[in-house]
């Protein structure tokens, strides 16, 4: 009989297609309506037994990161092992993409692709559901990292809800060397006011997805149109990011000027989305990106693209 020695899990980075944002609730967090599109820029964990639970990280941003329980792939190795019950081990390698504080959610696919491979490799046996509940427990963004594809968020961003997606959609993402703090983003939004004063939090029936903005995004999606999904890109946090960083409205312009379809500060920022027609418009664009010099790297990826998912085990007799 064998046993898992080591399991190599996948786990994608996301663009918010529409995020709408209310005032704070008391305890600090804003209701959010958004829809995220898992995309190409991938986030790879390899879990080993291990005598306790540790972590390498390789790849972008590997010597600004902790690799301690400050970390979040640390954090669910830890939940996991917490829930489950136990004292298992894992010796975690992370090899990363994403970039970091970048809107992109790197964090968050980090967590949900240790989650799939500590429970694989220590056979806890819990189900999708069990590890959506502990993805939820970790961060707004992890639930939506286990799915992957389309899909809505509501509430922090954690109550996830498939969205029906036709076709490939081609994305020139032009990043930035220097990251934003996602706390950072939602404290100028508060600043800047970008509700009406006294509104309260939306009620249920506010976030029926006809009367909002993420209803044109989906009903885009559905019909697998890049032109239509083109005008209904939209997020509330966008005025903050470039508030914050006034050289993102430089960016912005140049995604404009190279010809994209339209474009969108994904999440908090600073990383810039451009939706273009199919791949050889991306490859265009990307290339008159690179020329205008607005972005530090400018990466072209496709979406929607499955959440975390299992490449290999590795067995042992």
């Amino acid at each position: 009989m064998r046993a898992t020695e080591e399991v190599h899990v996948r786990a994608p980075g996301k663009v918010n297609l529409t995020l709408r944002a209310w005032r704070p609730r008391e305890d600090g967090y804003h209701p959010l309506e958004t829809v995220f599109q898992a995309v190409s820029l991938y986030e790879d964990v390899v879990a080993r037994h291990a005598e306790d639970i540790t972590l390498e990280i390789r790849g972008r941003g590997a010597d600004s990161l902790p690799t301690d329980g400050r970390n979040l792939a640390v954090r669910a190795a830890e939940l996991l092992r917490e829930t489950a019950g136990g004292s298992a081990g894992a010796h975690l390698t992370l090899t990363k993409q994403v970039p970091v504080a970048a809107g992109m959610a790197g964090g968050s696919a980090d967590a949900a692709a240790t989650l799939i491979a500590c429970d694989q490799l220590w056979g806890t046996g819990l189900g999708r559901e069990e590890l959506a509940e502990l993805a939820a427990e970790l961060g707004a963004d992890v639930p939506f990292a286990l799915t992957g594809m389309s899909a809505m968020g509501t509430g922090r961003g954690d109550l996830i809800s498939p969205v029906m997606s036709r076709g490939q959609y081609h994305w020139v993402l032009a990043m930035q060397e220097e990251g934003l703090a996602t706390p950072e983003v939602f404290d100028k939004l508060d600043e800047l006011h970008r509700w009406e004063p006294g509104r309260p939090e939306p009620e249920e029936d506010e976030l029926d997805t006809t009367r909002r903005p993420s209803g044109a995004v989906v009903s885009a999606l559905l019909g697998a149109d890049p032109l239509v999904l083109a005008r209904a890109l939209y997020n509330d946090l966008e005025v903050a990011a470039v508030s914050l960083r006034p050289e993102l409205g430089d960016v912005l312009a140049a995604t404009e000027r190279a010809g994209a379809l339209a474009a969108v500060v994904s999440g908090s920022g600073p990383t810039v989305a451009a939706l273009t027609l199919d791949a050889p418009h991306a490859a265009s664009v990307a290339g008159v990106m690179r020329s205008a010099e607005v972005a530090s790297e400018v990466h072209v990826v496709t979406g929607p693209v499955p959440g975390a998912r299992v490449l290999e085990h590795v067995g042992r007799r």
